[in-house]
């Protein structure tokens, strides 16, 4: 098999997959009543981002042959989709959503920076020990409770900084440090998977061929074990860390611009 061959041939069609993307966007086009808005197409990328990570051959791949390919669909759940969705949702449809008073008390303990920072990081930090990471890929329900945990850890984490309901987000320099303190354990996640020794996850030491493409991950990419755990372990410490720190520095700059905003509702101006 080439490598053309697996990246177009080996897509898994999951029934449940593809109808839960299409009620996200059946969900958001009836909130939008047909209104669509600049952050149309962020919603809808976060969407396809999602799809993409759970029927194309990155879930194959990574559930059966490389811990690489498993490492980058983690990060698409957690850095990529929760972001997007977040950044695409109006806020007058999460208005509507915590003017119930138990959604809203949720909502308040939920936001609440530590609790918030401790779920999104430890959820990934704890999916990465071996014994549940071993677990996940050997049962497919503990699979989907992983996926799934993923998604709203991540969630909850971004919703702080990212929350459609401005008043909802944190104040702009915590932000930083809370961004900041999620690089660096993501950082130190990477580092620890990077060196470790091959065989953290045995799965992938000698998996079961069904595909006939294990000579092609081996010989023609050159993903022996080793290497292959080595590129996860780098995929979580320098572009895993650099989403937190692109946020980081998109928050900096808001936080520069809001003494200006700030002047410009008060018709204040301090050019001489």
């Amino acid at each position: 098999m080439t490598t053309w061959q697996l990246l177009t041939t080996d897509w898994d069609l999951e029934p449940s997959v593809l109808l839960g993307c299409a009620g996200l966007l059946g969900a958001y086009a009836l909130a939008l009543r047909g209104r669509f808005t600049k952050g149309t197409l962020l919603f809808v990328a976060g969407v396809l981002v999602l799809l993409l990570s759970l029927v194309s051959p990155i879930d194959t791949i990574g559930d059966a042959y490389l811990f690489s390919v498993h490492m980058l669909q983690h990060l698409l759940l957690v850095l990529a989709v929760p972001p997007l969705l977040l950044l695409g949702t109006p806020a007058n449809f999460f208005t509507e959503i915590l003017n119930r008073p138990l959604l809203s008390r949720i909502e308040r303990v939920l936001r609440q920076p530590a609790l918030a920072w401790v779920l999104g990081t430890g959820a990934v930090w704890v999916w990465h020990l071996p014994a549940l990471y071993n677990a996940a890929l050997a049962d497919e329900g503990v699979h989907i409770i992983q996926h799934l945990s993923f998604l709203a850890t991540a969630t909850i984490f971004w919703w702080p900084v990212l929350a459609p309901l401005h008043n909802h987000r944190m104040a702009s320099l915590g932000g930083v440090g809370y961004l900041f303190a999620a690089a660096m354990a993501s950082s130190a996640l990477g580092i620890i998977l990077t060196f470790a020794p091959p065989g953290l996850y045995p799965a992938y030491l000698r998996p079961l061929d069904s595909l006939g493409v294990l000579p092609l991950l081996r010989d023609g990419w050159g993903l022996t074990p080793q290497v292959d755990q080595q590129v996860g372990g780098l995929l979580m410490w320098v572009p895993g860390s650099l989403v937190y720190l692109c946020a980081l520095l998109a928050t900096l700059a808001r936080w520069y611009a809001e003494p200006e905003a700030e002047d410009e509702v008060s018709g204040v101006n301090y050019e001489f």
